[in-house]
């Protein structure tokens, strides 16, 4: 399956959408609640300038961003962007906006990052309810053990797809790895600052992915 996977350059700095591309990413994530200044000219530049899909992600603090605001803070900053997007990853805390994200055409991305292990069972009713509002369900755990990203990797096989599956933290970072080859659609790596502890650079992916024969 590793060859239907698809490399997101997650951009802590949006000046490197450019470059994501010429490192072999097949879509970059504009991490919106990391950038200060003109987000509308933030995006449009970007977007010009990688000239692949752009996934636009305004992160709670609660799921590991820096955005604090109301939903109606969130769509307020989404909404003029969306011309630029491909795709949107929406929380649940802000399904109530997916009707919005449609109208304007886009795909969305149904996120849930927890800080812990999340019990096999649970992870299945949390995919049925991603996948009510979202396109492709995003799940994010933090595995402790060794079992537990055998659990993941076991949900990641069964799982209707689409699927995104992806660890937090850098103990099992080998898990971000192998999740594509049990059908995770996309993997998030970096440009040369990570947004999240583990990931692996583009170009790291690229190499693994001509390694593994894909």
């Amino acid at each position: 399956m590793l060859i239907h996977m698809k490399i997101v350059a997650a951009l802590t700095d949006p000046a490197h959408a450019g470059k994501a591309r010429k490192q072999g990413a097949d879509l970059v994530e504009l991490r919106i609640d990391l950038y200060e200044g003109d987000l509308l000219r933030i995006v449009k530049k970007a977007k010009a300038a990688c000239g692949i899909p752009v996934i636009l992600t305004l992160r709670s603090a609660q799921e590991g961003g820096q955005f604090f605001g109301t939903p109606e803070e969130w769509i307020a900053k989404v909404q003029p962007l969306l011309p630029y997007a491909d795709y949107v990853d929406v929380e649940r805390q802000y399904a109530c906006h997916v009707p919005a994200i449609r109208e304007a055409g886009k795909q969305v991305i149904a996120s849930h990052h927890a800080g812990q292990m999340v019990p096999l069972y649970i992870l299945f009713v949390m995919e049925r309810e991603l996948r009510v509002y979202g396109d492709i369900p995003k799940l994010v755990i933090t595995p402790q053990y060794n079992e537990d990203v055998l659990e993941l990797l076991s949900f990641t096989l069964a799982a209707g797809k689409p699927i995104c599956t992806g660890v937090m933290g850098a103990q099992f970072r080998q898990a971000r790895a192998m999740l594509p080859l049990f059908g995770s659609e996309f993997v998030y790596c970096h440009t040369g600052t990570p947004t999240a502890a583990g990931q692996y650079s583009v170009e790291e992916f690229v190499q693994l992915k001509k390694i593994l024969g894909a």
